[in-house]
Parts: structure tokens; C-alpha cells; sequence
């Protein structure tokens, strides 16, 4: 299978069904669904009279967030090794 066949996956978040269209393998995107789900929920419990609009945002907000957390770190981890090269 080349990297540029799309694949179509139907996935489930937040009780709401999507179709994505792509050429990543279906089981990451349900993974990246399944993900998306979860934090959904968990910030949808603690304020249960968040809009859903609202609360796709604060979703996003959190996933940025993390990633750019993770981002640093794995730059500070590249410098260090680096480092240890020169």
C-alpha cells in the first residue's frame, strides 16, 4: 500500500459520527479519534453545561497545549544529544 492511497474511516467522537478521509493507517485515526473522545469527555464531565462548540475548543486548547509541551521537550532532548556529540 503506498503512503499516498486514502483510506476512508468512519469514527465516533463525542457521540457524534465522522468520516475521515486520509492516507494515514484507520487504526491510528480511530486511535487519534479514540483520543479526542476521551479528553472530550473528561472536560465535558467537569463542566456538563459546556456548550459543544465550547467544548471542541477547550479540546483543542488542551491537545495544543500538550503538544507543545512535548515539542519542547523533544527539542531540549535533541539539543542535549547534540551536546553530547560535539
Amino acid at each position: 500500500m503506498s503512503n499516498t492511497e486514502k483510506h476512508r474511516t468512519t469514527v465516533d467522537i463525542y457521540g457524534q459520527q465522522y468520516v475521515i478521509l486520509g492516507t494515514e493507517n484507520p487504526s491510528h485515526i480511530r486511535l487519534v479519534a479514540s483520543l479526542v473522545d476521551d479528553k472530550m469527555r473528561e472536560i465535558g464531565f467537569k463542566n456538563p453545561t459546556l456548550e459543544v462548540n465550547k467544548l471542541a475548543v477547550l479540546t483543542a486548547l488542551n491537545a495544543v497545549n500538550d503538544y507543545i509541551k512535548i515539542k519542547d521537550q523533544l527539542e531540549k532532548l535533541q539539543a542535549e544529544i547534540q551536546k553530547e556529540k560535539d
